[in-house]
């Protein structure tokens, strides 16, 4: 019989899923220089799709306020950062089952070179952040006309 750390049940979630994302440029938690600053208590989950004119990330982020999300880019990383507040005193006290994950959570993606951190957007609707990243103009494939 496996020990608990061993059992793939019960390891974290967002375990395998980094390990994935990883692979597609993700900067993930705690492992880099900031790890020491920047905790976690939960991490969204994202999608990322590259498109003819860029990348998009959608990360899940319901209840959180949308005043509360933080996007920057520095050094080639995104980081997307907020919080979902913690139940007040009064909500604690009624509590019967509390599964969903609230306090701050920190993503950070590596964002490839054809990616234009100026003209970089963010959305927050229906609980979605879109994060929406341009490819530079000279990326942007193009299609050559053939004459006869």
């Amino acid at each position: 019989m496996s020990s608990s750390r061993d059992d793939p049940l019960r390891r974290w979630p967002f375990d395998d899923m980094e390990r994935v994302l990883r692979g597609f440029g993700s900067a993930g938690v705690g492992r880099d220089e900031e790890s020491n600053v920047v905790t976690s208590h939960w991490m969204p989950p994202v999608d990322i799709r590259e498109e003819a004119a860029g990348f998009v990330i959608e990360a899940d982020v319901p209840g959180v306020d949308p005043a509360a999300i933080e996007v920057s880019m520095a050094d080639g990383v995104l980081s997307i950062r907020g919080e979902r507040p913690a139940p007040g005193d009064a909500e604690r006290t009624t509590m019967r089952r509390a599964e969903r994950a609230r306090g701050t959570f920190y993503r950070r993606f590596s964002l490839p070179d054809t990616a234009d951190a100026q003209r970089i957007t963010a959305r927050c609707t229906s609980g979605v952040l879109r994060v929406d990243i341009p490819k530079r103009a000279a990326a942007t494939p193009r299609k050559i006309e053939v004459r006869g």
